[in-house]
């Protein structure tokens, strides 16, 4: 494949789509949107192409698994995206310079964006609409494992750009393969940023192996901390919700830590997870505090490797600790900086916890499942960032815009 000339083409869309009113691209979301339910079929046939390929005991069967259901969330969320602002054209701050001269902080779009991203069909579909509502046009690089759906995905997209007057180069997909990646992380001076989705593996590749700029969305290894002051009945739900709601998505519960005077309730605190055959693994106190207590069969003693882990399955670590301080520097240590939680009625402890904790989010009495840009209110999201450079948490419309500045005067030359 010539990707010099692929890359120049979507280039050429790119500065098309700069000249599209924001109308016109909410009309084209609305579309797409409609389109996802004509071609339901098609979609889940090409998706039962990769299944057939995966081991259903594969933790990432869940993430590559389409249905009806999920479809019709995906096209519900596009047309969340196709009601929200564009964040592009905003002047985000103007000053007067005491000789006259106006200078302006206007969001502008990258231009390009290239996403890389593992067996997660649906990611196709949420980067298209946030790329083109915030106007960069997008590359698009899948896992093998998703290629059958991507391919039929982004054909019924091209397709509507078609049928609305967009250039389908707007968006383009690469094959699969090692080849693309490089071609991708190489594309100094076509492509704008690479965002990675997906493993700790595929993020870690992609940073020490890109020449152009990237933005970490972070693996998840999430904790939820229930203190000695802890609800129970909140705390059970909580924990259940987190673990169990999806279990292969990256704000999953990994590991559980309990306030050792509240091991008499870890019981009614895993109480919902015996159902969802959940695999605790337990260090030498809570395992002492749920032996007998929980189905023997999932019950296991803790290992070095238990935590720290991020297990995207029915499995769980349990941690005991001494203080809040002890907890907060368990999570120091094993946290991926994504998501953690308190459960906590006192109002110190909770203060004191929000404010410790590095992460991009931080929860108080809330499941970690919220770590989401749907959740957020923000339509979608490319992923959930854990750096700090430019964008943190999930990265929505307004963290795909970059910005100028904009100087305009009267004939003002400087001195000098």
């Amino acid at each position: 494949m010539d990707y010099k000339a692929l890359f120049g083409a979507v280039r050429e869309a790119a500065a098309e789509l700069s000249m599209t009113d924001d109308e016109r691209i909410s009309d084209l979301l609305l579309g797409i949107a409609d389109e996802i339910g004509d071609h339901t079929e098609e979609i889940l046939e090409a998706n039962a192409m990769d299944l057939g390929k995966m081991s259903p005991d594969d933790p990432m069967y869940d993430r590559l698994r389409l249905d009806s259901a999920r479809l019709a969330g995906i096209a519900s969320d596009m047309r969340n995206v196709a009601a929200l602002p564009s964040p592009s054209g905003r002047v985000l701050s103007e000053t007067v310079r005491p000789n006259g001269m106006t200078i302006k902080k206007i969001s502008v779009p990258f231009g390009i964006i290239g996403i890389i991203y593992e067996a997660r069909p649906n990611v196709s579909f949420d980067v298209f609409s946030l790329c083109i509502k915030s106007g960069n046009a997008c590359i698009l690089k899948g896992g093998s494992d998703a290629y059958e759906s991507n391919r039929a995905i982004v054909s019924l997209i091209r397709s509507v750009l078609g049928k609305y007057g967009f250039n389908e180069n707007t968006v383009a997909l690469l094959p699969a393969g090692r080849e693309a990646t490089a071609a991708l992380l190489g594309a100094v001076g076509d492509v704008d940023l690479v965002i990675p989705r997906g493993s700790k593996g595929l993020i870690d590749f992609v940073r020490q192996n890109a020449r152009v700029p990237v933005i970490e969305t972070g693996a998840g290894i999430c904790h939820t901390y229930f203190d000695k002051d802890g609800d129970l009945g909140k705390g059970a739900s909580i924990v259940n919700n987190a673990k169990t709601r999806r279990v292969s998505v990256c704000n999953a519960l990994d590991c559980l830590i309990v306030h050792k005077d509240r091991l008499f309730d870890l019981a009614g605190l895993c109480s919902g997870l015996s159902e969802s055959n959940v695999v605790i693994y337990a260090d030498e106190a809570a395992y002492a505090a749920l032996d007998g207590n929980y189905p023997a069969e999932l019950l296991e003693h803790a290992d070095s490797c238990s935590f720290g882990t991020e297990f995207l399955s029915y499995r769980m670590a349990i941690k005991t600790v001494d203080s809040l301080e002890e907890a907060l520097g368990h999570i120091a240590r094993y946290s991926s900086r994504h998501s953690e939680a308190i459960i906590s009625e006192n109002r110190e402890t909770i203060d004191l916890f929000l404010k410790q904790v590095d992460a991009a989010c931080v929860y108080a009495n809330v499941s970690t499942a919220f770590t989401d840009g749907a959740q957020f209110g923000f339509g979608a999201e490319i992923g959930i960032s854990t750096q700090k450079l430019h964008a943190r948490g999930p990265m929505a419309l307004p963290e795909l815009n970059t910005y100028k500045y904009v100087i305009t005067g009267d004939g003002q030359i400087r001195p000098r």
